[in-house]
């Protein structure tokens, strides 16, 4: 029984269409050539030829003269092909994944094996700064939705030959392209043999939301804990840094962002921009965005318990309480207010641009104004409830804002149906929340918190200078 690597070149050509569906997909191109008296066939993805390069391979095809041209595919590529990506393809796997992710393949007469060129060229945008992940210095670049380039942007920062990047496919269908790099030296064993024995071990038809589903497949159950069980970052040099610290970073073909594992709490909540000012200036704009979350948290379900509990507040503080008659238990405003902040972002994201600022100017008279003279809303909530949507900006994790964001409408529930021991019990359902989230090297998530290191705790909380962490680190190795 002929296939593409045994048989008749015309035998190999037809098992070729046949395999591919080519004449029936318009995007899967196959060419006849003749190099030195050989038939050639030609296979490729039209939209992931780079024309440049692929022509001038032609070229120093077609001056191969028959006295020249080897008997075997080994002494054809080491002598006809001075190119640097090349290989054999010896199963009809490794062929159609050849094909479909970009590789010209060369079905060639007279030669078992098939010989695969990289020459492809993904459609991407450019490298541009990340708008979710921006900084007040520094770089400007970001991860494009490209695998090759993204490790390359990773590779530039890092020029060293323990920086490893292992390649997996995931998916029967997609079939997608996912790098696992860590730095040999440095990370912990245990943690890329389960990383990688997970993702090889992932049965699904396709990666259909890109890292969110590899995520799913890499840690599944406890959907029920909102709070983020991996760090993603859009920016090469914070991805960088984590390598240099011994994580593992995941990076999925088709998304514009990595996957950072191990993670914890205080490693998410981290910034780019902690590090591209002094210590000083980075340890106040740490120490800023960890009280704003705190604030966001727990500013409006306080709020709602001074206002059932008018004689607790203390004495000066009169003027938080609400002036105006309450006709909608404050409860229902905080709700509807809430579940208005994310109808805006997601109006904001489907607005045309030319249309994005005055709509917004309309929202913010509707919403700020005329909301409290109907009488629907009071002009404290509002005021309050403005303060958390921005203070969700401050941190750039989107997991860890919708998780604040579900932590903080528990904890209004439960203290407007039991009071203070409603919000005392809201409070230890969220720490239990945090102490049982499960990290993916079974670290925990409030580390160094608990458990509890010292040196390590005061690090996240102070940016020391870099002659400081170099000598941390010396003394780690020790």
């Amino acid at each position: 029984m002929s296939s593409i690597f045994t048989g008749s070149i015309d035998e190999r050509r037809n098992e070729v269409i046949k395999l591919l569906n080519i004449g029936v997909t318009f995007d899967i191109i196959q060419r006849n050539i003749i190099v030195a008296g050989k038939q050639i066939i030609l296979v490729a993805v039209n939209g992931f030829l780079d024309s440049d390069l692929s022509e001038k391979i032609m070229e120093y095809f077609y001056s191969i003269g028959e006295d020249s041209m080897p008997q075997d595919m080994q002494g054809f590529m080491q002598n006809c092909l001075p190119f640097a990506s090349v290989n054999p393809v010896e199963d009809e796997q490794a062929f159609k994944d050849a094909v479909l992710s970009g590789l010209i393949c060369f079905v060639i007469e007279g030669y078992e094996k098939i010989l695969s060129i990289d020459t492809r060229q993904y459609p991407s945008r450019s490298v541009e700064e990340p708008d979710k992940d921006k900084v007040l210095r520094g770089s400007r670049d970001g991860f494009v939705e490209s695998l090759l380039p993204n490790t390359a942007l990773i590779r530039r920062r890092i020029r060293d030959e323990s920086l490893i990047f292992e390649i997996q496919r995931v998916g029967r269908s997609s079939r997608t392209d996912v790098a696992v790099g860590y730095m040999k030296d440095r990370v912990n064993e245990d943690i890329i043999i389960k990383v990688l024995n997970r993702i090889k071990s992932i049965n699904v038809d396709s990666l259909t939301m890109n890292q969110e589903s590899l995520a799913e497949a890499l840690f599944p159950g406890h959907w029920y804990n909102p709070y983020p069980k991996f760090k993603y970052t859009e920016r090469p040099d914070t991805a960088a840094a984590s390598l240099l610290e011994g994580s593992v970073v995941v990076v999925v073909d088709n998304s514009p962002s990595v996957m950072v594992i191990p993670t914890s709490l205080f490693d998410i909540i981290e910034d780019a921009n902690d590090y591209y000012f002094p210590p000083v200036t980075g340890t106040y704009l740490r120490l800023t965005r960890m009280i704003t979350n705190l604030l966001a948290l727990f500013m409006t379900p306080l709020f709602l318990l001074f206002v059932e509990n008018p004689d607790w507040i203390p004495k000066g503080f009169d003027f938080i309480m609400i002036k105006d008659d309450i006709n909608v238990n404050p409860l229902i405003q905080f709700l509807i207010l809430e579940l208005a902040v994310d109808g805006l972002k997601m109006a904001s994201v489907n607005t045309p641009s030319m249309l994005s600022t005055p709509l917004s100017v309309v929202a913010a008279i509707v919403f700020g104004d005329y909301t409290v003279q109907s009488g629907w809303f009071n002009s404290e909530i509002m005021l309050y409830m403005a303060f958390v949507a921005v203070a969700n900006y401050t941190q750039s994790n989107m997991e860890l804002g919708y998780a604040l964001k579900f932590s903080r409408i528990l904890l209004l529930v439960v203290t407007e149906l039991f009071g203070i021991w409603g919000f005392v019990i809201g409070t230890v359902i969220i720490l239990a929340a945090l102490l049982l989230n499960k990290t993916f090297a079974g670290r925990g998530y409030l580390y160094p918190l608990i458990p509890f290191d010292r040196v390590q705790l005061l690090k996240r909380f102070f940016r020391i200078s870099l002659k400081a962490n170099e000598r941390f680190q010396q003394q780690i190795k020790q």
